[in-house]
This record gives structure tokens, sequence and C-alpha cells, in this order.
């Protein structure tokens, strides 16, 4: 049992998780060598990769939250929300499997393409399925074992969190696009999924706060806590946490949606512009319907 939860503790509660410190030092060397070695790597996905991502994630791990997170319910759900939708949301912004791709060595990178380029890529990468993961894990996570099980045993919670950071991980890997991927999608399908999603948070949020059902109930009346709120407060709270922050961690990836289709729709007006300009150069009927000069559309107009 920790010392009670104040400001102090909050700030000052620190913990040295061995997987944790691993994957800081494995992924946080990993990058800066690769970013070193490709020479010509843009500055602001460095500091999405180590900000937002790793640095968020040694937060959610190591901070008071880790700390807390086997005593407190809404610490837990702090620690899930942001392993889940901040800390990949972080990585991908970082781009690391275009990293890999141009720094890596073959015998990596070839099979790793050929995963995610393959079936199993599409199928994962697929709006429908990437988006089912991210929404289904927290539901199963508390209204099954499976939480209860990861308070109670150290592996399972180890392995739940790295389960949490990958789900997240495909998610904005397929979201984004930011990586290659399988196929590409207008980002606006992702603009109506991640309002979707915004539903699904609201919803799991308030049954977790209106269920007359404690989770986890026996384990957290036996570790006997005598400070900081009771049980239905305790998951108030984190359903609170876990409404609120899932929300606010979609804030982000609207704007990063925003910027990708801004800048694709300028470079697709460029493209369009100098096809056009050559065109006429060339001499072409200019009185031809616009839309049959189109580059984009002109490929439609030979298939018919």
């Amino acid at each position: 049992m920790p010392e009670p939860l104040t400001l102090v503790t909050a700030l000052t509660s620190w913990t040295a998780d061995p997987v944790s410190l691993l994957v800081l030092v494995l992924l946080g060397g990993w990058y800066g060598r690769s970013v070193r070695r490709h020479g010509h790597w843009p500055r602001a996905r460095v500091i999405a990769f180590y900000a937002a991502g790793l640095g968020v994630y040694a937060i959610a791990t190591l901070s008071s939250i880790g700390v807390y997170a086997d005593t407190l319910f809404f610490m837990r759900a702090a620690q899930i929300i942001l392993l889940l939708m901040v800390v990949p949301l972080g990585l991908a912004l970082g781009a690391p499997f275009t990293l890999l791709r141009d720094t890596g060595p073959g015998w990596l990178v070839s099979p790793l393409r050929s995963l995610l380029h393959g079936p199993f890529g599409k199928v994962i990468a697929f709006p429908a399925t990437a988006s089912a993961l991210l929404i289904a894990t927290p539901w199963l996570l508390y209204f099954t074992d499976w939480y209860p099980t990861v308070l109670r045993n150290g592996v399972v919670d180890e392995l739940t969190r790295l389960a949490l950071l990958l789900i997240g991980l495909v998610y904005f890997w397929s979201r984004l696009q930011l990586d290659p991927v399988p196929r590409r999608f207008h980002h606006l399908v992702s603009v109506w999924i991640t309002l979707a999603e915004v539903v699904c948070d609201a919803a799991l949020g308030l049954t977790l706060w209106f269920s007359g059902h404690i989770v986890a109930e026996s384990y957290y009346q036996a570790l006997g806590r005598t400070w900081g709120p009771d049980l239905r407060l305790d998951q108030t709270f984190g359903a609170g946490v876990l409404w609120i922050v899932g929300d606010l961690a979609g804030l982000p990836f609207l704007g990063a949606l925003v910027n990708r289709m801004t800048k694709e729709d300028a470079k697709q007006a460029k493209e369009i512009d100098r096809v056009l300009d050559e065109r006429e150069e060339a001499g072409e009927d200019s009185t031809r319907p616009w839309w049959e000069s189109d580059p984009t559309l002109s490929e439609r107009f030979r298939r018919g």
C-alpha cells in the first residue's frame, strides 16, 4: 500500500518499472540512432515521438499514475487512456515505420513490409477493424475478468500495457496514414469515425458512472485502503477520466487529420495546375469540359 495520495505524493512518487524502462531505452535509442542515420528527418516528428510518445509513456507507467494504478481505480483509468489514446498518437506522429523503412536492415524491413502490406495488414488497417479494436478493448477490460487479473498478476499487467500500446498504435497508424499503409482512405472517413468514437467514450464513462456494479470490488475491498475516495466515488472519478481525457485526446488527432488534409489538398491542386498548364502549352483543345482535362478524373473517363 503506497502512502496516502496528496498533491505532494502525486508529484514526487515514482516507480522504477523494469519493463517500462526497457521500452523507453530501446525505443528511444533506436529512434535517435535512426534519425541521425537518416540525416533529413523533420524535427516536428522527433518532438512528437519523444515528448507526446515516450514522455507520456513514462508519465503513465513510472510516475504517481503507475505507483497508484493498483490502488485507485481512477489512476488505473488514467493509465489506460494514456496508453491507448495519447502515447500511440505521439508515436504515430513520429512516423516510425517510415524511418524504419528508410534506415532499417533489410532482413527486418522486408518481412515487416510483407506483413503490413499483405492480407493481415489490410485487415487490421481497415477502418472498421482498427476502430472496433480501439473501442472494444476498454469494454472488454472493465466488464470481464481481465481487469481483476491485471490488478492481481504482474505479468498480465505488463502484457496488457503493451497490448494497449500496440492496439492504439495500429489505430493511429491506419488513420493518420503518415506511414505507408496497405490502402489509403480519405481523411474524412477518419473524422467521422472519430466523432462516432466520442459517443462510445461517453457511453463507457456513463456506464461506469451510473452502474451499480463496482469493478473488481473484492480486490479493492481486500486492500483495506483507509484514505482517499470510497469505492463508488473512486469509480466515478475513473469514469470521468475515461470520458473527458478520452475526448480531449481526440482533439490533437483531429488537428493532425486537418493538417494532413490541408497539405494533401494543396499538393493535389498544384499537381492538377501543373498538368493543365502542360496541356495548354501543348495546344490541346481548350473547349473541352474541364472535368475531361482534370488528371484526377480523366482516368475514370478512359475506363468508361
